[in-house]
C-alpha cells in the first residue's frame, strides 16, 4: 500500500501500489490545474482506492468532450485526484501527491500538440498528438 496526499495532509488516498497506467498530459487544462508545463497521473480502479478527508470538487469539460471532476483539498488547494466521465471505473491520482521520485515513469504522453517545446519525455512510451482515448488505459 502507498499513500497520496495534499500538501497539508488533510486529504489522503491509500493506493494498492505503484500503477502501470501512468500518463503525462500536456493539455492546457492540466497545465493550468498543476501550474506546471504538464500533469502526470497514475490511474487506478476506483474500487481499489480508499479516500479519507474532505475534498472540494471542480468539474470541467475536457478536450475530449467528456466531463472531468478534479478533487482538491479545501485547505491547501492541492489537487490530489480526478475522475473522468469517459473512464467511470478509474481514478486518476496526481503523481506529485505521491512524493516518490522512484514512482514508475509515464507509459503514455498525450496532448503533445500543446507540449512545451523544451519538454522531453523519453523512454518506451506512446506519444499522442491529442487524446489517447482510442487507445484506452487497459
Amino acid at each position: 500500500m502507498i499513500d497520496a496526499r495534499c500538501c497539508c495532509g488533510a486529504l489522503t488516498l491509500t493506493l494498492p501500489g505503484p500503477s502501470r497506467r501512468v500518463v503525462a498530459c500536456h493539455c492546457l487544462d492540466c497545465q493550468r490545474r498543476t501550474g506546471a508545463p504538464f500533469g502526470v497521473g497514475a490511474f487506478y480502479p476506483a474500487d481499489a482506492v480508499a479516500i479519507a478527508g474532505i475534498s472540494k470538487e471542480f468539474t470541467r469539460v475536457a478536450a475530449s468532450g467528456g466531463k472531468v471532476k478534479s478533487y482538491f483539498c479545501p485547505d491547501c488547494g492541492s489537487t490530489v485526484y480526478w475522475k473522468a466521465e469517459r473512464l467511470p471505473s478509474m481514478i486518476g491520482v496526481a503523481v506529485g501527491a505521491l512524493a516518490d521520485p522512484q514512482f514508475p515513469p509515464p507509459v503514455r504522453s498525450i496532448f503533445e500538440e500543446s507540449k512545451h517545446s523544451w519538454v522531453q519525455i523519453d523512454g518506451a512510451i506512446d506519444h499522442f498528438w491529442q487524446s489517447s482515448a482510442a487507445a484506452k488505459l487497459g
